[in-house]
């Protein structure tokens, strides 16, 4: 059993290594077209927003809307209509959750 982990955690280096070599090689310093560069741009957005819609509605092995859903929303929302900072957003979501589990 042990040995079956370290062979996958093996090659999933060897292949991570590949994929992050293929594209420099197949480029070869030819610049990107615009339409790529921002298809490549948005990625890490989209990327980090389906983490965090993930970790906030994932319970176990089923989606939950709880208080830390709300305190996010919340955060964001405020960020969206106010312009506010990231710090007050944060802020405001913990503040959020937390009256939300102390109330509720």
């Amino acid at each position: 059993m042990t040995s079956t982990i370290w062979w996958t955690i093996a090659g999933a280096t060897v292949v991570t290594a590949l994929i992050k070599g293929f594209g420099p090689v197949v480029m070869g310093g030819r610049q990107l077209s615009p339409r790529i560069n921002g298809v490549i741009t948005l990625m890490a957005p989209a990327l980090l927003a389906a983490l965090v819609v993930t970790s906030i509605l994932a319970d176990g092995d089923r989606l939950h809307v709880g208080a830390d859903f709300v305190g996010v929303v919340a955060g964001g929302a405020l960020m969206i209509w106010t312009r506010a900072g990231v710090l007050t957003a944060v802020l405001v979501a913990a503040g959020v959750t937390a009256a939300i589990r102390f109330f509720g």
